[in-house]
């Protein structure tokens, strides 16, 4: 069945207010939106394909219980971008605990999972310096340059003034330039 002119401009809001009310169809509509953001963010994040899907089916899943917390006060994707930052630090958490666990027990460091070929790449190289940077500029540069918002959208994001943004870009490019002279990548 096609989608008339009107279900498909149906609002975000209108959609999370029917998810929240039960309507599958209208979440699913949702997150058939939304998916690709979720994506992109954790991939930015991690640096790795497995994980961000990993990371994007769970936001999913949790979203059908998180919707009833939208409000519908700002955009929609202002509201899911901390549900995937979230989700991203928890894996990043667990990915650590599991870690410590090996060590402990003796077994070898897990492998990254980095084939040498991805390093040859130049903006895989930078991506993986950015992975390093502190989590605000990590933000900031994932949203500015991996997701290509302005600085004033990014600052809506992140619930901070756009010269945050601005001052959070800009000591990001300092640490950058020092660790990719220096080859740390």
């Amino acid at each position: 069945m096609a989608l008339t002119m009107d279900e498909q401009d149906v609002s975000d809001g209108e959609l999370a207010r029917r998810a929240a009310a039960g309507d599958r169809s209208s979440f699913a509509r949702l997150v058939e939106r939304h998916y690709a953001f979720v994506f992109r963010v954790a991939y930015r994040m991690t640096g790795h394909r497995a994980d961000a899907e990993d990371i994007a089916q769970g936001v999913c899943a949790r979203l059908g219980r998180a919707i009833r917390t939208y409000r519908g006060g700002s955009a929609f994707t202002t509201w899911l971008y901390p549900v995937v930052v979230n989700a991203v630090r928890d894996q990043g958490r667990s990915a650590a605990r599991e870690a410590a666990r090996r060590q402990a027990y003796g077994i070898q460091a897990r492998i990254e999972g980095k084939a040498a070929c991805e390093m040859d790449d130049p903006a895989e190289a930078l991506w993986e310096a950015v992975r390093d940077l502190p989590p605000k500029q990590q933000e900031a540069i994932t949203l500015v340059y991996g997701e290509a918002l302005s600085h004033a959208a990014a600052a809506d994001l992140l619930g901070c003034t756009e010269a945050t943004v601005s001052w959070h870009i800009h000591e990001a490019k300092k640490r950058l330039k020092l660790i990719m002279s220096a080859g740390e990548v």
